[in-house]
């Protein structure tokens, strides 16, 4: 099976943000920006697209119905990034299964390529492990991986995030606005809800079993697990 083009990035809609494209460009990405879907599917490598961006601030009926045609392809699957404001945040609860990861707007250049950093991650990488172990939770601190009981997560960038800092400390309680700041950091736009979706979805990936590994202490927030001196 042919490997994606490293770095070659599809763009919706075009021409994109400003401050998009400056932030792909000093990152050193390969990009093209396209109008629909047709334009993505004649435009796209050999080796398939190794992610797609697609904002959704200024069309998002638009922008969902380029993501599920991205979806419904019989070809390579191509990892799709979401840029969505805050006020949106509720359109992703009903529709998980039309991208990988999504990033609030307004951005931190950081933010962004760390995410894409992750979402093009590639699985012949050859590194050093430095894992987080709890129970039968691994994280691959390295590789961005994450395993359960031998089973991979597929996490998006800040999932894996938030799921590491709580690994680091089992047991301890932390409201939402503390996980905000701690996880996402202080110059981050969102609101606590952002908080709930990605507990939502990591608890949906742990699956119903282990859901409870992450319990939610009423009227304060969310702990991880137990703490170490609890044995």
């Amino acid at each position: 099976m042919p490997t994606a083009s490293p770095d070659f990035l599809v763009v919706w809609p075009d021409p994109p943000a400003a401050d998009l494209a400056r932030t792909l460009d000093l990152a050193g990405y390969r990009w093209k920006a396209v109008a629909s879907p047709e334009e993505a599917l004649e435009h796209e490598p050999a080796g398939g697209w190794a992610g797609a961006i697609v904002t959704c601030d200024q069309n998002a009926e638009g922008a969902w119905a380029f993501c599920r045609t991205l979806r419904r392809r019989d070809t390579m699957p191509c990892p799709i990034l979401l840029l969505i404001s805050g006020a949106e945040l509720g359109q992703l609860e009903m529709r998980d299964d039309s991208f990988d990861d999504f990033c609030l707007t307004p951005f931190h250049p950081r933010e962004l390529e760390a995410r894409l950093r992750h979402l093009t991650y590639s699985e012949g990488a050859v590194v050093r492990a430095e894992l987080i172990e709890y129970g039968g939770l691994v994280l691959n601190l390295e590789t961005y991986q994450a395993t359960f009981e031998g089973n991979s997560l597929d996490l998006t960038y800040m999932e894996y995030e938030l799921l590491k800092f709580l690994a680091q400390n089992p047991g301890k309680v932390f409201t939402r606005e503390m996980l905000l700041s701690r996880v996402w950091g202080y110059e981050y736009y969102g609101g606590a809800r952002t908080v709930d979706v990605h507990i939502r979805r990591l608890r949906a990936k742990l699956g119903e079993e282990h859901a409870n590994l992450i319990q939610t202490v009423r009227s304060v927030g969310y702990r991880f697990g137990q703490s170490r001196w609890n044995g």
